[in-house]
């Protein structure tokens, strides 16, 4: 059995990932702390890994004390005018993330969209994108991908660039560790 450098590996993974988040234009960035702290109201949504990944960053926003909320759990309130969906369509096209963009538009609600592809249908569709610059499942085959399998690489990248983002809102809204760790659960 081949052996496989587990620190090696690692290290490659980290600096791909160091490199995609160097790259992340900083007017975007700033206009998606700015989008996100004005809503009165955020609900999240991603398929599959990247839908995990848009639940951490829910959890956060919950916990700067703001009124966030998953697609799809039952307490997730009706959005409308002043409101913002939050989604995540790395490849640029999830046919839910589509269509539940247009619910939140005809609803009155803004959109804002994280992806690697931003002239495709979903963030097309988007009142504020941010593009992180990383391999997806739209582009892991041919001889320069990643050393991470299918989208891991972008999705790695949102966890590292959502936590960022909390770090920049927190700054923005004054919200101290403290108050943050204050609105964590003791149900665990």
């Amino acid at each position: 059995m081949e052996t496989v450098d587990f620190t090696r590996l690692g290290g490659g993974a980290c600096a791909e990932i160091s490199d995609c988040i160097a790259k992340i234009d900083s007017l975007q960035v700033r206009a998606m702390v700015r989008t996100i702290a004005g809503a009165r109201r955020i609900a999240l949504y991603g398929v599959g890994r990247e839908g995990l990944m848009m639940k951490a960053l829910a959890m956060r926003l919950y916990h700067l004390g703001l009124d966030a909320h998953v697609v799809g759990d039952m307490s997730t309130p009706a959005l409308g005018s002043g409101d913002l969906l939050l989604v995540s369509a790395g490849p640029g096209m999830f046919s839910t993330v589509a269509a539940l963009v247009g619910v939140a538009k005809e609803a009155g609600a803004a959109s804002a969209c994280f992806t690697a592809q931003p002239d495709a249908q979903v963030p097309m569709m988007c009142d504020n994108v941010m593009v992180l610059p990383a391999q997806t499942m739209a582009n892991d085959t041919g001889a320069d991908t990643s050393i991470l399998p299918m989208g891991s690489l972008y999705e790695g990248v949102q966890f590292v660039a959502f936590e960022i983002l909390v770090l920049m809102l927190a700054d923005h809204l004054d919200v101290s560790a403290s108050a943050m760790r204050a609105r964590h659960t003791n149900l665990e």
